[in-house]
C-alpha cells in the first residue's frame, strides 16, 4: 500500500504472498519456516517500524 502523508508517497504496507509446492509430508516444516521467516529477512528487519508486513500462503503437497 502507498499513502501520501504530508502530500510525499511513502510505502506504508507491504503484502507478502507465496505459493509453495512441497513434498508430501513436509507441511509442519513449511508452515513453521514461514511463521518465522519475517525474523530472519533483512529486508523486513530493516523496514520493521516504518513498514507494515502481511504473510499469507498456500501450500500445495505433492
Amino acid at each position: 500500500m502507498i499513502e501520501a502523508p504530508e502530500k510525499v508517497l511513502k510505502i506504508t504496507e507491504i503484502r507478502c504472498f507465496y505459493k509453495l509446492k512441497i513434498p508430501k509430508g513436509k507441511r509442519e516444516a513449511a508452515e513453521r519456516a514461514l511463521h518465522i521467516f519475517e525474523r530472519s529477512c533483512p529486508v523486513a528487519q530493516t523496514l520493521k517500524g516504518c513498514v507494515h508486513f502481511t504473510h499469507d500462503w498456500e501450500i500445495e503437497e505433492e
